[in-house]
């Protein structure tokens, strides 16, 4: 992999996990008591909420990281797909104003962008998960990783074949 090819590899990676590390996680360390009740509004134990958050910010920080590093990336995007699944269903809740159809400003429709931006991500993380290999590789062993950062100078990767 020539010095290109890692910058524009990290480049990507990093596009698809800026909006969570930092931005996202810092947020809810720097409102955590907003961020509290946002999740109490899912679920009502404030101890229950404040689990919810930490789990957020343990996935929001960590997976992210892993993603970049490349270790064991293919588990942490296929957790963060999941993330993004849940927190559109749990937060982006379109449905529930019931104003969607009222007009271009409703909370409705605000929501329905930010429920697919969500769903969009998940898919951009699935890619990172399955990419160019087979779910079966995957359930495998999805511990292992796609090694983004590996030379081509040294030939394919232990285990993974070098024909397209």
């Amino acid at each position: 992999m020539t010095g290109l090819s890692f910058v524009v590899v990290l480049a990507v990676r990093y596009l698809l996990v800026v909006l969570f590390f930092p931005f996202s996680a810092l947020d809810k360390i720097l409102n955590f008591k907003g961020a509290v009740a946002q999740a109490r509004e899912v679920v009502p134990s404030h101890g229950a909420a404040t689990a919810m958050l930490m789990t957020g910010l343990l996935v929001e920080i960590v997976m992210p990281i892993c993603i970049l590093t490349g270790y064991a990336d293919r588990l942490a995007a296929l957790i963060m797909a999941g993330y993004c699944m849940m927190t559109a269903l749990l937060f982006k809740r379109f449905w529930a104003p019931g104003d969607f159809w009222a007009g271009s400003d409703s909370k409705g429709r605000g929501l329905f962008w930010d429920f697919l931006k969500n769903f969009s991500l998940a898919g951009g993380f699935l890619l990172i998960t399955v990419g160019s290999l087979t779910l079966s590789s995957f359930l495998a062993d999805p511990l292992s990783s796609t090694h983004p950062y590996a030379t081509a100078a040294y030939g394919p990767v232990a285990g993974e074949s070098s024909k397209p």
